[in-house]
C-alpha cells in the first residue's frame, strides 16, 4: 500500500513526473496529495528543481538554422499547415528532469541501502556483545554455584540456623561456615523483603566488638559474606539502605553462637 513513507522513500514523486508510473499509482499519489499538505508541498518544491534544472540547461538553436529555414519556405510552394505553438524547452526539461530523477533516485536507494546496512551491522554488533556478556554472565555464575557448591559440601562446613526473634519472627538464615577455607555462604531465602530504605547486615562478635561482614543483597538464594577470625557469633540487624559502619542494636532481627 502507497503511503507518505513508501512515496519520499522510493522516489514516487520523481517517477510521477517523469510519467513512469502507471494509472493506478498515479492516482493513488494524486489522492494522497490532496489529503497531505506536507507531502504536496514536497511535490512542488520536486517539480520546481527539475524545471529549474531544464532551464539551465537549455540551448538556444544557433541563428543559421533559423535563417536557412527561412529561405527554405520562401522558396517553396509546398503548403504550409500551421502547427500548434511547442514549448521549447519541452524536450530539455524530460531529458534534464529524467536525469535528475535517476541521480535523484540512485541516490535515495543508496542512501536507503547504506543506511539499511548500517542498521543490520548494529544490531548484530549489539547482539553478539549481548551474547558475550551473557556467557561471560553464565560463566561467572557457573564459577560461583560450583564455588558455593564444593564449601556446602565439604566435610569441614559446619551449618547454623539464624532463626528470627520479636522482630522478625518469619526471618530465618542458614549459615555456613568453613573456617578451613575461610568461607561463609549464608541462605537467605527465608528473610522477609524489606523496603527499599532498609537492608540487612551481618556482623561477626570478636570479643565483645561486632565487625561487618556485609551488606545481606538478596540477588540470590545463596550469597558469600566476609569470613571473620575468632567470631563467636553470628548476627543480623535492619540496616539504613547500603549498611552501616556500627550495628543498630535494637534492630537486631537474630543470631546464633559459633
Amino acid at each position: 500500500m502507497m503511503d507518505k513513507a513508501y512515496i519520499l522513500e522510493n522516489g514516487i514523486i520523481e517517477q510521477y513526473l517523469l510519467g513512469e508510473l502507471s494509472a493506478e499509482d498515479e492516482l493513488s499519489l494524486e489522492r494522497l496529495l490532496a489529503e497531505d499538505e506536507e507531502l504536496m508541498a514536497r511535490f512542488k518544491t520536486i517539480e520546481a528543481s527539475f524545471e529549474s534544472l531544464a532551464f539551465e540547461n537549455a540551448v538556444n538553436p544557433p541563428k543559421q538554422v533559423k535563417e536557412r529555414l527561412m529561405n527554405s519556405v520562401k522558396g517553396s510552394e509546398t503548403k504550409v499547415v500551421s502547427l500548434p505553438k511547442q514549448n521549447p524547452f519541452k524536450n530539455y526539461l524530460a531529458m534534464a528532469a529524467s536525469v535528475a530523477a535517476v541521480l535523484l533516485i540512485g541516490s535515495i536507494w543508496m542512501y536507503s541501502q547504506l543506511n539499511k546496512t548500517n542498521k543490520q551491522l548494529q544490531i548484530v554488533e549489539e547482539q553478539n556483545s549481548q551474547l558475550l556478556e551473557d556467557l561471560n554472565g553464565l560463566k561467572g555464575n557457573l564459577e560461583t554455584t560450583t564455588a558455593y557448591l564444593d564449601i556446602l559440601n565439604s566435610a569441614e562446613t559446619k551449618q547454623y540456623i539464624l532463626k528470627g526473634n520479636a522482630l522478625s519472627p518469619e526471618a530465618k538464615v542458614v549459615s555456613y561456615v568453613n573456617h578451613k577455607q575461610k568461607s561463609v555462604i549464608v541462605n537467605t531465602v527465608d528473610l522477609p523483603k524489606l523496603d527499599n530504605a532498609h537492608n540487612y547486615q551481618m556482623w561477626a562478635d570478636v570479643d565483645g566488638e561486632m565487625i561487618n561482614m556485609g551488606v545481606i543483597k538478596k540477588d540470590g538464594p545463596l550469597l558469600a559474606m566476609n569470613y571473620i577470625e575468632d567470631a563467636a557469633s553470628l548476627n543480623i540487624t535492619i540496616e539504613p539502605a547500603g549498611g552501616s559502619d556500627h550495628p543498630t542494636v535494637s534492630r537486631l532481627i537474630t543470631n546464633v553462637y559459633l
